[in-house]
């Protein structure tokens, strides 16, 4: 009987799990550069969404803290890590942006 199909799998039972850690340390790596760029990315005027969910435009904004308008005159604050997504980029017009969207997500017209 030959060892190298043994060793050949010893070998590949040892390999997978290492790969996974390094699978998941890299994407964890990736998500926390991700999350910083972000962070040091906000701006007063950003529509931005919380990490619970909230929606709103950034009003102020300082080293830990995010004032968001979430309506006309409605302001709350955040820590600045609790903001988890930008929803779109503000227009210069003030009216809203379109980002994301295509034309066939905009509904028909015609009568």
């Amino acid at each position: 009987m030959s060892n190298g199909g043994s060793s050949a799998s010893s070998l590949l039972i040892f390999l997978l799990p290492v790969a996974l850690i390094a699978f998941m340390v890299f994407s964890q790596r990736r998500r926390q550069r991700e999350t910083q760029n972000l962070q040091a990315g906000l701006s007063v005027g950003d529509e931005v969404c919380t990490t619970s969910g909230l929606f709103g435009r950034i009003t102020s904004l300082d080293d830990t803290v995010v004032t968001l308008e979430v309506s006309p005159g409605v302001t709350v604050r955040f820590d600045r890590r609790a903001i988890g997504t930008r929803t779109t980029a503000p227009s210069t017009d003030g009216t809203p942006s379109t980002e994301g969207t295509s034309s066939t997500d905009a509904p028909s017209t015609t009568d």
